[in-house]
């Protein structure tokens, strides 16, 4: 048997290969890459970042539980509002939240202290307490992703 690629016998050329092009020769119809996204500098931090600071300070009412959650999101609405429309906005709309949910808080302590014989009324504030911290939560992921979110009952004030 005779092998059929030795060494000493040159290929054919282009025998079955099809041409391949040079990286540097493109047709000129071929679209081009997009442009690569222009990231901000280390340390300028963007509006999108200050709004989901603004939803996620609420959960220093975890550490301050008094009025933490209100404090929170107050002093950076207070300091970044003048720099941006929607930092201003999303400052009311998580300030309104945080002043809402610390009235159905009081509410729902209210009755839970009045109605200390029935069940369901000493469950209220925890279940308060955890919409309130779900409802948070989403507001924050919903930040970071870019967009606005209307949190549940909330009342206008601001």
């Amino acid at each position: 048997m005779e092998p059929t690629n030795q060494p000493n016998d040159p290929a054919p050329e282009n025998a079955s290969s099809p041409e391949i092009p040079s990286a540097s020769a493109t047709p000129s119809s071929a679209p081009s890459d997009p442009p690569a996204p222009v990231t901000p500098p280390p340390g300028n931090i963007t509006e999108q970042q200050w709004i989901v600071f603004l939803n996620i300070s609420a959960l220093a009412g975890l550490v301050l539980p008094s009025l933490g959650h209100i404090i929170g999101p107050l002093v950076i609405w207070l300091v970044k509002k003048p720099e941006s429309t929607a930092i201003d906005a999303a400052g009311r709309e998580v300030l309104n939240f945080q002043i809402s949910w610390t009235i159905w808080m009081i509410v729902s302590v209210a009755v839970a202290v009045i109605g200390s014989c029935i069940v369901v009324p000493i469950i209220l504030p925890f279940a308060v307490g955890i919409a309130w911290l779900v409802f948070v939560i989403l507001g924050t992921l919903k930040a970071s992703n870019g967009e606005p979110y209307k949190f549940p009952l909330t009342i206008k004030m601001l």
